[in-house]
């Protein structure tokens, strides 16, 4: 069994969890829901659905540009995630297994 850290900074969301969210549904910013960064967690939803919403009315190049922001956002979000630089939605680091937080962080 795993044991968490006790640290007063270290959130209590899984990093597994996490990062596999942002991994496998990024676009769709499930992993904001997850984390409560919930105003990130609709933005990103809402791109989502607006390049939906863009692709099905025909319009190509607003649908690749909404799209490729949202992609290039979930992109930068996975790597914050995976070298454990990214906070929660209380301010509390998502802690990759083994990782030391200096004194002041």
């Amino acid at each position: 069994m795993v044991k968490k850290l006790s640290h007063p900074q270290v959130s209590n969301k899984s990093y597994a969890i996490a990062v596999c969210l942002s991994a496998i549904f990024g676009v769709v910013g499930i992993q904001h829901f997850y984390l409560e960064r919930w105003v990130e967690a609709i933005l990103d939803f809402s791109l989502c659905i607006a390049t939906l919403y863009l692709l099905f009315t025909g319009q190509w190049l607003w649908a690749l540009l909404v799209g490729a922001v949202d992609a290039l956002h979930t992109l930068i979000v996975t790597i914050l995630l995976l070298t454990g630089s990214f906070n929660d939605g209380h301010g509390k680091r998502v802690c990759y297994p083994g990782q030391k937080l200096a004194v002041g962080a």
